[in-house]
């Protein structure tokens, strides 16, 4: 009798598993008909899902968790940093999109740091601190796309300001890593080193200044940060640090509507802003690897994997020749991103070997927070922001608790480059918010992490349209990313199979192997609405603390 039940059992129990669901990904997607948040802290997507409860628009939603994580991963973003974003109205199906990035003060000039005895781009410091764009950004999005009151969406930042958090894991590393970075600042050592230390993971921290000063934000509006007390506290900072920033810099900046380019990746539309951004070295390292089949082994085999790296490293070898601010001159951004150009590039590789020297195309003539919202009404924001590096300049204003970013850092002192510093011109930028459509499904995503990005986002697109996942198992599936010199220099998760990664070292990569979830290869965040079957679809990477949040509907 025991031996029939034991056999019973066990048919049971393989019948079961026969009927079970197997998985190559970890999280399921947030699936509802209503509104989602996807941010890299839980907190900040429970904040934007309450504000589209509220009767909020994606734009205020997306600004209200921007604004917390400016509180929360205050070394990743803030109102001291830029931002960039797309929008994708679902009524119209018309796409927007949105240049926050801020320019160089006019006193900030090769010839001023040449004076200073400083022969390459400051990475740290006041000399590397740019107009920060990012409340510009939030006016110009909010004005136009908002439905509550301005002051109502910065309520829940207050609150995690006042009140505090408990730091969670990945932050409180970031934090502990930038530590000695915030040390030479007396400003940034009093605010974000509580007891001369980072904030231990559970740690509750809280930021009484920024209180104040997102009080203000949000009784006074944008004018407050660029004219009014916000401004003054940012000039009295630069003043006393030897920095050129001048009121008539922050007074007269605005953040720029612009056109986003695109291009089709197998039928599916992918787009990208423009420069003074990286999206088109996504586009052009898409149209590369265009010119081939997807690889029958998937997306971690050899064959693939070595054709999305060799990609990657003819379109940054591309985009680092070419880009820059388009105010300041040509960008070549619609032959760079052409089919003619990708297939003439994607000739040069050699399908069994590395190449690690690559050279610009001949022409005919860090540290960021990233989020992606969709409101009950599909309407679509992807949105990035970012302080550049950790802490970013590492300066904090004086009295008002949040640092201002070093996005200057990436301009060049070359006076040839494209991309060589000027005032009242704009930096290069990493950052870029990203979005795709196909049929019925419009996805707006995108993945943090400096010159990570542009490559990061190929491979989410490859594993969507070439492998059929969806946007979660597209967001967890194995990565690589470059670090340092643009060469043979690769880092890749440790998920990739050992026999593929001794394949591609046999082949000239060098390979740098990280944990199995490393946030090397950034933190992702992705919605999607489907118009046929009107449900939406949130996910977020399981290399960040966040989540997709889904909205309550009574």
């Amino acid at each position: 009798m025991y031996r029939w039940i034991l056999t019973f059992g066990l048919l049971s129990v393989a019948a079961l598993a026969q009927t079970m669901p197997d998985r190559d990904y970890g999280r399921s997607m947030v699936v509802t008909p209503n509104g989602i948040v996807a941010t890299s802290y839980v907190g900040a997507s429970e904040a934007g899902a309450r504000v589209l409860e509220q009767g909020g628009s994606a734009v205020d939603a997306g600004i209200a968790a921007n604004a917390v994580l400016g509180v929360t991963e205050p070394m990743m973003n803030g109102m001291g940093g830029d931002l960039f974003a797309i929008y994708w109205d679902a009524k119209t199906g018309k796409l927007y999109g949105l240049n926050a990035s801020g320019w160089a003060p006019k006193g900030l000039t090769i010839e001023h740091l040449r004076g200073k005895g400083i022969t390459e781009m400051p990475q740290q410091g006041i000399d590397a601190v740019t107009v920060p764009g990012a409340v510009a950004g939030w006016e110009k999005l909010h004005g136009r796309f908002g439905k509550l009151p301005w002051a109502q969406v910065f309520k829940p930042a207050i609150a995690f300001a006042r009140d505090g958090y408990a730091v969670p894991e990945v932050i409180h590393a970031y934090w502990e890593d930038a530590a000695p970075w915030l040390a030479k600042d007396a400003e940034s050592q009093r605010v974000y080193l509580p007891g001369g230390k980072a904030p231990e993971t559970g740690q509750m921290f809280r930021n009484p200044e920024l209180v104040n000063t997102l009080t203000i934000l949000a009784n006074k509006g944008a004018s407050a940060f660029y004219k009014g007390a916000i401004a003054q506290a940012i000039l009295k900072t630069s003043g006393e640090l030897g920095g050129t920033m001048t009121a008539e810099d922050l007074g007269e900046y605005s953040a720029e509507w612009v056109e986003p380019i695109s291009t089709t990746y197998r039928e599916w539309k992918v787009y990208e802003l423009p420069p003074n951004g990286d999206g088109m070295a996504a586009l052009e390292m898409l149209n590369i690897m265009e010119q081939s089949q997807p690889a029958e082994g998937g997306p971690a085999s050899t064959a693939e994997l070595h054709k999305r790296i060799e990609a990657m490293k003819l379109a940054y070898a591309d985009v680092k020749a070419y880009d820059g601010d388009p105010r300041f001159g040509k960008i070549p951004v619609e032959e760079l991103i052409s089919k003619a150009f990708a297939a003439k590039r994607a000739k040069m590789i050699d399908p069994t070997k590395a190449n690690c020297s690559i050279a610009p195309g001949a022409l005919s003539q860090s540290d960021t927070t990233y989020l992606s919202v969709i409101d009950r009404d599909g309407n679509i924001l992807s949105l990035i922001q970012s302080n550049y590096e950790a802490f970013g300049s590492g300066v904090t204003v004086r009295g008002m608790g949040f640092v201002l970013h070093d996005r200057g850092g990436l301009f060049s002192l070359d006076a040839k480059s494209p991309n060589a510093l000027a005032g009242r011109k704009r930096p290069f930028h990493t950052i870029i918010p990203a979005f795709m459509e196909h049929g019925t499904q419009h996805i707006g995503f995108g993945i943090m992490g400096g010159m990570n990005q542009p490559l990061a986002h190929a491979q989410f697109v490859s594993n969507v349209v070439d492998y059929g996942m969806n946007i979660q198992a597209a967001l967890e599936q194995a990565r690589f990313t470059v670090r340092g010199k643009l060469g043979c220099n690769i880092v890749i998760e440790s998920r990739v199979p050992a026999e593929v990664r001794d394949e591609l070292s046999r082949m000239g990569h060098e390979l740098h192997v990280t944990k199995s979830y490393s946030t090397a290869m950034g933190r992702g965040q992705a919605v999607l609405n489907d118009t046929e079957k009107k449900v939406h679809f949130g996910a977020s990477d399981p290399r960040a603390d966040g989540a997709a949040v889904g909205e309550m509907r009574e």
